[in-house]
């Protein structure tokens, strides 16, 4: 029980040192699997406030960044003042992406200096105690922006120019001008000769279906009986009914036989829709589950189209890799995709709302099994320091040791990081892993971690990840992963991984599923392409 109990507190508070960054760290730029920066400023109007006198102040306070001055005057002044790098009082995904950029600068054969690259150093190290003010902090990036583009893209013609992944439009343009432009890169055409990632292209067609729903008035509120129970096979309800009708109208059941009883058929569409949104698969109708189907059907197509805006962020490319993985937050599910096929799938879990996990692409570079986890220092100052305190053996009963000024926990069946872990270098230190709490798993919204990304069948995604490596049999990863020595395993090949943000998503299948907006992107998305629409809700909240 003691074992256990450390264990759950472990997990409970695995807080990574998300924004660590090293020179050896550094991530290969592969321009196959980067992806795009969306044709908007993702800042919050509660994220600092930039104008003249704070511009005025900045670079009388950072003198060697003046000869940016200019540039980044006209940045702000283009965007109406807002900040680019925020969303509210954090560092939104693209302020992330600038940091691995610039660290990326010396892979991409560009030797430049950084002024003041020790602080922003400490904005994204979250063991420093140096903090940067959030005005210093914006300024600070854009200044980078424009040093990198002047540096990495100086001398281009204007067709190396074009293939830019990712830049800060001048201006904001209008959403329907977004959807139905395809004016991505043409110099990244996946092998269908698609200009964008093709899951646009099925969303596109999706949102077709759903806007004809809607001009036929097709979606009916389903009703609930009052007081409401939940409803299970054999039941009869008008609600069963509405249901019934609903489910054939998208597609989980082939006709609507309006019988209000609900037998086999009707479970098997429930079943159907459960996958599709990734619920608990069961036959329960409750209360929360009619809330869900009773979205309008305005919103349902709202969130495809901020969907589809997602997909002009990916290179179409990325589907071209023999393998890849790509890991989609909202749904909580890991792809293992090999020659077009998901060789492994499975449930992850993933940052809660305040230690979220980014959205990111790289590739992984290296299996570790049975590894040590470091204990981050903000997990040592806020919590084992007090328990060693209490317990004077206390790292040594719990598996623990100091090592080099640092706490690690030995490798075994109770480390926090489970039997292996996949690593992948970048700004954000986050990797995938293994976990010890399986049980966590049967959750329907899982959210947990403190940024890294705790895999269901980590040790199945290693078998297939290893499966052409002869000096990697089975019997060897199971002696690897016995939790006795760390053994990493350096990969000849290395896997491109996208972690993504899709709250709609189609299947090879055609069929569509919708999950719930955890970090509330979504919402922070549409405010910026629909600034008049107060009433959109995200789906399954």
């Amino acid at each position: 029980m003691k074992n256990f109990t450390l264990t759950i507190f472990l997990v409970s508070c695995f807080i990574v040192s998300s924004f660590g960054f090293s020179k050896n760290n550094l991530l290969s730029e592969n321009k196959k699997t980067t992806f795009f920066i969306p044709n908007i400023s993702f800042a919050n109007y509660a994220a600092p406030a930039i104008d003249n006198a704070t511009l005025l102040a900045f670079f009388k306070k950072y003198s060697q960044l003046k000869d940016y001055q200019n540039d980044v005057s006209t940045l702000y002044k283009d965007r109406s003042y807002k900040a680019i790098w925020y969303s509210g009082s954090q560092i939104n995904e693209f302020g992330h992406l600038m940091y691995h950029k610039l660290n990326s600068t010396y892979e991409e054969g560009v030797q430049i200096r950084i002024p003041y690259k020790d602080k922003i150093d400490e904005v994204f190290d979250e063991d420093s105690t140096e903090k940067v003010s959030e005005s210093d902090t914006e300024l600070l990036l854009s200044s980078m922006y424009i040093l990198y583009a002047k540096h990495v893209y100086q001398g281009m013609d204007a067709a190396a120019q074009n293939k830019l992944e990712w830049y800060l439009p001048k201006k904001k343009i209008s959403y329907e001008t977004l959807l139905d432009s395809i004016s991505g890169n043409p110099n990244l055409l996946d092998q269908n000769n698609h200009v964008l990632f093709s899951q646009y292209y099925k969303l596109q067609e999706v949102l077709k279906k759903y806007r004809e729903i809607e001009k036929n008035g097709t979606w009916n509120k389903i009703s609930m009986d009052i007081p409401f129970q939940d409803l299970r096979p054999d039941a009869t309800s008008q609600t069963i009914a509405d249901i019934r009708q609903r489910l054939a109208i998208v597609g989980d059941l082939a006709k609507d036989s309006k019988s209000n009883f609900y037998d086999q058929e009707l479970m098997d569409g429930i079943m159907k829709y459960k996958a599709r949104y990734v619920l608990k698969p069961n036959y329960i109708i409750t209360k929360d589950f009619i809330d869900q189907m009773n979205e309008p059907v305005s919103d349902r197509i709202k969130t495809i189209m901020l969907n589809m805006e997602r997909c002009r962020w990916i290179p179409p490319t990325l589907e071209n890799q023999s393998e890849y993985v790509m890991v989609n937050i909202p749904s909580f599910r890991l792809y293992y995709v090999r020659d077009g096929n998901y060789d492994i799938v499975s449930n992850v879990f993933i940052g809660t709302p305040l230690t979220q996990t980014v959205i990111f692409s790289g590739q992984i570079d290296r299996i570790v099994f049975s590894p040590y986890w470091y204990v981050p220092g903000s997990i040592i100052k806020n919590e084992l320091k007090l328990k060693m305190a209490e317990e004077k053996n206390y790292l040594a009963d719990h598996n623990m040791e100091w090592n080099g000024g640092k706490v690690r926990q030995k490798p075994g069946p109770n480390n926090a990081l489970g039997l292996v872990k996949f690593m992948f270098p970048n700004p954000n230190d986050i990797y995938m892993h293994d976990t010890p709490s399986k049980s966590l798993f049967g959750f329907e919204k899982r959210i947990f971690s403190h940024g890294c990304i705790n895999v269901e069948k980590a040790k199945e995604l290693a078998i297939a990840m290893l499966r052409e490596y002869p000096d990697w049999p089975v019997d060897k990863i199971n002696s690897a992963m016995s939790g006795v020595k760390e053994t990493p395993c350096m990969l000849k090949k290395k896997v491109p991984i996208y972690i993504g943000y899709f709250t709609a998503w189609v299947s090879k299948e055609g069929e569509i599923g919708f999950f719930p907006d955890v970090y509330e992107r979504d919402v922070q998305l549409n405010r910026l392409l629909f600034p008049q629409d107060t009433e959109f809700k995200t789906a399954n909240n």
